[in-house]
């Protein structure tokens, strides 16, 4: 027998973080949290809504996005100055980000290792680092 509430699970995901299951959020959250991790703009983001035919301002989509990395449901990656990526993987990891088509791809935590850090200011703690390595693709050379 089907679910009769096919959203019961992020419903419950959401109000466990603090945040009311609206229609936006929920239909956000649907394509944001299906199988597997996923790096996606807020661009691209309201690309797939508006192709699953739900009516969302991309204005919304962004306040979303900042909402669910705030309760820690999404990692914020940013790539450049006005560019980021959400990030469903909230584990501890770092990313290379390919130039030419824009992507990201996830390098586990363990497989890179900081050997030292300088001092933070006077007053703060260091609480994560956070690693994008940019690469670009070898001229005549596949993969």
């Amino acid at each position: 027998m089907a679910n009769p509430r096919p959203y019961s699970g992020l419903i419950e995901r959401l109000k466990a973080v603090g945040l009311r299951p609206t229609r936006q959020r929920l239909a956000l959250a649907k394509l944001l949290f299906g199988p597997g991790n996923r790096h996606v703009s807020a661009e691209q983001l309201h690309g797939e809504a508006v192709g699953a035919q739900v009516r969302v301002s991309l204005a919304t989509v962004y306040n979303t996005l900042h909402q669910f990395t705030a309760v820690g449901l999404l990692r914020e990656v940013v790539v450049e100055p006005g560019r980021s990526y959400f990030d469903t993987n909230t584990s501890h990891h770092h990313h290379f980000f390919c130039e030419e088509d824009r992507n990201l791809v996830d390098i586990p935590g363990e497989e890179l290792k900081v050997e030292k850090l300088p001092r933070p200011p006077p007053g703060t703690t260091v609480t994560e680092v956070d690693i994008v390595i940019r690469v670009r693709k070898n001229p005549g050379l596949e993969g």
